[in-house]
């Protein structure tokens, strides 16, 4: 399963560096067309994945979530492979609003294997899981620009699309799942509205749910104008690649420890090691702002890219020991539909905060959501320890009486 996610996640991302290119490929288009449309043909997926992915987790509950893996990995293939062939703009957003429909792989890989696992090991199998989407993610870009700079764009969408289709196809062949019988029948099935209110209730479950928003607005803030803030800081003709280390460097610090938060995390408690990842996410990112050269700005990136790594093995982990079993697939659907809501929303508030003050004023506002995050889960730990507290009282004087 690691295996397939890395092919899946440097798949799909392989085509994102060149799509503002392959757009001025249709026609003969003004720089503020194609940044426009640049940005549709992006931010439709995940807007469209925010509404749909919780539906594919009740599926994957109700019917399997292997099958549900099959029909988004070829699906993702499908529409990658059309894009190399589409001759319009409004073609292309067509088939990235597809895309975002069956963009449900990754979450769903999770879900099966979180499944599959005891819950004493799930912090440290879910976070050998996500090092395999993680350096899927490094690679994709890299290897994409590459194909598209050597053979077109034409050759890089079929290319990509093959490549899915092979990781699809590992999992039809190598993947066996276990369906878990649930045999209390009054429990078997819950309707949307009562598993939207199972998040709302447990406090500590939905604050996780807040939390990978926040992750994914503050970390998504700064991509679109990290280029343009490595360009402050030194002039040089390689920028796209000074600016592409710089964010590499993120993914990189992600991929060496996530296994290792997770393990922390089987130990000490998911929720613990929460909370020190996004105070040390706030501290690791507010220096940023302040860098003098490229040099410190990298270290700082992948300082971060370390501290972060722990965030989504830990909620996940945490989601797998709160949730039952028969609604996993679906909690963790909502819970990927918050993240893609900040992949949305992050990049548009740190254009509009940059446009506004600085480039700079952007580590401030991301740095108080690590913080602002940080506290509010201290404060929902502090009263759910406080409610158990209560009740184990109460029962003990219970006893006595």
């Amino acid at each position: 399963m690691c295996i397939a996610n890395f092919f899946v996640a440097a798949s799909a991302t392989m085509v994102l560096p060149f799509l503002s290119l392959y757009i001025e490929t249709f026609g003969n288009f003004t720089d503020a067309y194609v940044q426009r449309w640049s940005g549709f043909v992006f931010g439709i997926t995940f807007l469209v994945a925010f509404f749909v992915s919780p539906f594919w987790g009740r599926f994957g509950d109700k019917f399997g979530r292997k099958k549900i893996l099959l029909l988004t990995g070829y699906g993702i293939a499908i529409s990658i492979f059309l894009m190399g062939y589409v001759q319009s703009v409004v073609g292309l957003f067509i088939l990235r609003f597809f895309m975002g429909i069956v963009t449900g792989f990754v979450p769903m890989s999770m879900a099966l294997i979180s499944a599959q696992t005891k819950k004493e090991e799930a912090g440290r199998v879910l976070g050998t899981l996500q090092m395999g989407t993680v350096s899927g993610g490094l690679i994709g870009p890299l290897l994409g620009g590459a194909l598209a700079d050597t053979f077109g764009f034409t050759y890089t969408f079929l290319l990509t699309a093959v490549i899915i289709s092979i990781a699809t196809t590992i999992v039809f062949v190598g993947i066996k799942e276990k369906r878990m019988v649930n045999h209390d029948k009054s429990k078997e099935k819950r309707s949307m509205a009562e598993v939207m209110k199972l998040i709302v209730t447990n406090r500590i479950l939905f604050i996780t749910m807040i939390i990978s928003f926040i992750i994914q607005t503050a970390n998504f803030s700064i991509q679109p104008q990290l280029a343009l803030y490595v360009n402050q800081l030194l002039q040089a003709e390689n920028i796209a690649f000074l600016a592409g280390l710089a964010f590499s460097v993120t993914g990189f610090g992600n991929f060496l420890a996530k296994r290792s938060w997770g393990i922390l995390g089987d130990r000490i408690g998911h929720e613990k090691v929460l909370l020190l990842c996004l105070c040390l996410g706030g501290v690791f990112f507010l220096p940023q702002a302040f860098v003098t050269s490229l040099w410190q700005l990298v270290i700082l990136r992948f300082l971060f890219g370390v501290v972060i790594g722990g965030i989504i093995p830990c909620v996940t982990a945490y989601i797998r020991r709160a949730v039952p079993l028969s609604v996993q697939g679906e909690v963790l659907g909502y819970n990927q539909s918050f993240r893609f809501l900040g992949n949305v929303v992050g990049p548009v508030s740190g254009g509009i905060i940059s446009s506004v003050w600085s480039i700079s004023s952007v580590f401030y506002f991301s740095s108080a959501l690590f913080f602002i995050a940080a506290v509010a889960l201290w404060i929902t730990l502090n009263k759910e320890s406080t409610l158990v507290k209560k009740n184990k009282d109460s029962q003990f004087l219970n006893i006595g009486h």
